[in-house]
């Protein structure tokens, strides 16, 4: 009886052992995925904005909301999504305080053409609750 009892022991400890092993490999693999989707989203490593217009890019985010609308209405065109919904994201907050009917307008087109697959969706659903 006593080496029943131990074996039991044995296979019980070695049971919630594997468990607890397989728990933190889950943890560790979801931490890791949420750092490298942390990352992969920044705006600049979206495709889709020619080299030659990342200058002009940063200089009309410099220069506030009415050098971004000026930069999207001349080279809005040659922009794809996604970085160009991030742009006109980055416009809506940006001007969000002082037309707020324009922030929404814009919040809306972008919304309208965004997959639910796209990098930036995220971006869109934290945003929705304030431009909604």
């Amino acid at each position: 009886m006593t080496k029943l009892i131990s074996i039991l022991i044995i296979v019980l400890v070695v049971w919630v052992g594997w468990t607890m092993f397989t728990y933190w490999e889950g943890v560790r693999d979801e931490k890791v995925a949420a750092e490298k989707a942390k990352t992969a989203a920044g705006p600049q490593e979206l495709e889709g904005l020619p080299p030659q217009l990342e200058t002009s890019l940063q200089a009309a985010e410099r220069a506030g909301a009415v050098g971004l609308k000026n930069w999207l209405q001349t080279y809005g065109r040659m922009v794809r999504d996604p970085r160009r919904a991030s742009i006109e994201l980055d416009y809506c907050v940006i001007v969000a305080r002082d037309n707020p009917a324009e922030a929404k307008r814009v919040f809306a087109a972008v919304k309208e053409r965004t997959l639910n697959s796209s990098p930036v969706y995220p971006r869109i659903k934290q945003l929705e609750r304030t431009y909604e």
